[in-house]
């Protein structure tokens, strides 16, 4: 068992669903949404990779600004704001907080670990509930290197005061669970979509499709 859970925030506690009418509303297809937000993952990585380091709402901007020339459309800085404006409106998956509250009810630690930023969840939590819920709201701001390089991990150790061996990472990206165990955490994967998970990854610790039923099966292994 573990003391420490880590939860990643974009889309494993958020739906990103809403997001899909601003980029409609850009004159973006609804589809958009999804290249952009790999887009934007992939280039945090690679600047990760190569040393160096921007945040997310930087780089989510150049993504959104490119796809927005692309299809022919001026990207100033009133378009490009408003389809960003809605990652901070977003809105918890229902299961969200009833699992938690289980979870911390059971006794563990709990906090969120994300490559946006601390403060682009805060009306979400607070709304949905679980603000009281989280020890701690971390970003890779400080150690300035995206998930999962192993020193985002390592950081929400240190802040928590924990060996990372103490500590499991719940995110339905299978390259996120990759890192975390790669870094030495357990993985939980949150397995949301039914999507076969990869075979070129380590393999989680344990699978539930929403948070509820990771609470369920935490419970059932503690048996």
């Amino acid at each position: 068992m573990v003391d420490v859970l880590v939860l990643d925030v974009n889309e494993t506690l958020s739906d990103l669903e809403p997001m899909r009418e601003r980029f409609a509303a850009a004159g973006l297809p609804r589809h958009n949404l999804d290249d952009w937000f790999a887009s934007t993952l992939r280039d945090g990585f690679a600047l990760t990779a190569a040393g160096a380091y921007a945040d997310f709402r930087t780089v989510g901007t150049d993504v959104l600004t490119a796809q927005l020339a692309a299809a022919g459309i001026e990207p100033t800085e009133d378009t490009v704001g408003k389809v960003l404006t809605g990652m901070t409106q977003l809105s918890l998956h229902p299961d969200v907080e009833p699992g938690l509250r289980r979870l911390r009810d059971a006794g563990l630690r709990i906090i969120t670990l994300t490559n946006g930023s601390v403060a682009m969840s805060e009306r979400m939590f607070t709304e949905g509930g679980i603000m009281p819920l989280l020890e701690h709201r971390l970003d890779v701001g400080t150690p300035q290197r995206w998930k999962p390089h192993p020193d985002a991990y390592r950081y929400a150790a240190d802040v928590c005061g924990v060996a990372v061996e103490q500590m499991a990472l719940v995110a339905v990206h299978p390259w996120d669970i990759d890192g975390a165990r790669r870094a030495g955490l357990q993985g939980f994967y949150l397995d949301r979509r039914g999507t076969p998970y990869p075979k070129a990854f380590l393999e989680p610790d344990l699978v539930a499709t929403d948070v509820t039923g990771l609470a369920d099966a935490l419970q059932a292994k503690a048996k």
